[in-house]
This record gives structure tokens, sequence and C-alpha cells, in this order.
């Protein structure tokens, strides 16, 4: 087995398990923490022409509702992700709402697409998971019309986010065998590196390339707070399989380290992501190669 497909593998089998499921149990908390990034994001795009938009890595689908919604019976969203959970939720949410979109369980990286099928094409979180980023990119690429926007929001480093790593460092004492975070492998924090994210665009066939750092202030309630520590992450797959006590035990430790970002009756952080803007080329538009003939 190559790496590539081990890492697709891995992948695959996270997120239509225990990750998969424990994302669509606490979509409600989720939706609320990421609600300024979902506003980010929609109001970016809100002067773009899109008839057909593509959302990338949706879960749940929380950023193909808000663009259908606001495109309304004119256009269509069309959401994608690997796991069959959260496709399923997000089905079921959309049909609930009556709203023009549709949602492809697929590897974004070998799924075919029709080609020059959408104008907008749109991450919320959802494009850090590709063990081949260029080949994922690429395909997103053919599946682009002339000119089409890629706009998308990812988390910058570790460092700059350490509500994220929280549980992780105060449970590490109670769960020494807590898989270890590589620079750049497929994850939360493969693109910190806005470098990165810009060879990996050009390679795979993008132009006019725009990464800003964005700041923002989010919040979900308190009372969701141990639900959140026991179900996400990897201390939440590590502790799935322990017995009640020791979870328990696991669970205060590291609510206890959470107590800096509880105010009142609400939790609050601030997510430090990147705003990734780029575009399809035109067809009408010269090669390098032509133009300096």
């Amino acid at each position: 087995m190559t790496d590539t497909q081990h890492a697709y593998d891995e992948q695959a089998k996270l997120w239509n398990g225990l990750a998969g499921r424990a994302w669509v149990d606490v979509q409600a908390t989720l939706d609320h923490l990421f609600q300024p990034l979902e506003d980010l994001l929609v109001e970016a795009t809100r002067t773009t022409p899109a008839d057909r938009v593509l959302d990338v890595g949706c879960g749940t689908g929380a950023i193909t509702r808000a663009l259908a919604r606001r495109q309304g019976a004119e256009g269509h969203c069309t959401g994608i992700d690997i796991s069959e959970p959260m496709i399923a939720a997000a089905r079921t949410r959309a049909e609930r709402e009556g709203l023009p979109a549709s949602f492809i369980c697929a590897d974004v990286q070998t799924h075919t697409f029709e080609p020059a099928s959408f104008d907008l094409i749109v991450s919320r979180l959802g494009v850090m998971f590709f063990d081949d980023p260029v080949l994922a990119f690429a395909n997103l690429r053919s599946a682009a019309r002339d000119g089409a926007q890629l706009r998308f929001i990812a988390w910058r480093s570790a460092a700059e986010n350490p509500f994220m790593t929280t549980a992780e460092r105060a449970a590490a004492p109670l769960l020494p065998n807590l898989p270890v975070r590589k620079p750049g492998a497929p994850g939360q924090f493969a693109f910190a590196d806005r470098h990165r994210i810009e060879a990996l665009l050009e390679d795979s066939g993008w132009t006019g390339i725009d990464i800003q750092p964005v700041d923002l202030a989010c919040t979900f309630p308190e009372k969701d707070l141990r639900t959140y520590l026991a179900r996400l992450g990897p201390v939440g797959l590590a502790l799935a399989a322990m017995d009640e006590p020791a979870r328990a035990q696991v669970i205060e430790t590291i609510r206890t380290a959470f107590e800096p970002y509880v105010h009142g009756d609400e939790v609050r952080l601030t997510a430090a992501c990147w705003m990734v803007g780029a575009r399809a080329p035109s067809a009408s538009a010269a090669p390098k190669e032509a133009a300096n003939v």
C-alpha cells in the first residue's frame, strides 16, 4: 500500500467512524462556534456571480445551506465530503429547509466532477485533510469554469490556536499514547504555512492567489463544553475506548484546563485562520510562453 493510499484510508476511516458521528452529534455546538467563519466566507463571496457553487469538505452542510439560502431558486449548491454520516445529516437539514442543494459522499481528490461546471468553490475548514493536496486542487480546478473563484478558510498554526490543543496538553499525563501532530500531515493545521498554500495552489493551476490572516472571535455555550471535550479531537477519540471512571477523570482534568476560556455562561476563543482566494485561469488568457514570444 502506498503512503497516499494509507493516508486516504485513515481519513476515510476517521470521518466515517467516531469522528464523523461525533461531528453530527455535536453539530449545533459547532455551528454556533464557527458562525463567524461562516459569516466571513458568505460575505466574501456575496459579490461573486455564481449559479452553481461547490462546498468542499462540507461536513453537515452549514456553508452549503447558507449559500443556498442566499441564492434561492436561481442557483444550486453542492456539498461534497468523505463522511457518509455528515453527508446524511447535511441532506436531512437541507431537505427540511427546502433548499436548492445536493450532496455527494466522495473523495474530492478522485471524484469525477462534470468539467467546468462550477462558478464558485468554497470551503470552511474542509481542505486541510487531503493526503495529496495538489491532486485535490487540480481536480477542483478542472471542475471550475473559466475565471471561477476559489475561496476557503483554513487554520493557521497550532501555536496561534492554543484553544484547539489545550485538551491534548492537559490530557497528556493521563493519555501518554495520544498521537503526535505531524507538521504538514493531513489534519487541522496542515495549512499553517501560507507559503505552502501558495505553492500547492500554483502547482494545481490556480492563479490570482491571495492569502490573508484573519482572527475571529468565536463562542459557544459553556453548558456544551464537557460534551465538546469528550467527543471531539484526538482526546475525544481516545476517550471512546475507555471505561467510565477513567473517562470521567480525564474529562475533569481537561475541563479545569479550559477555565481561562470560560466567561460566565459562554466559552470564548479566537480562531486564527487564513482567508484564501484564487481564480481559475480564463481560457482567453495567453500562456506565459506565448506571451513572451
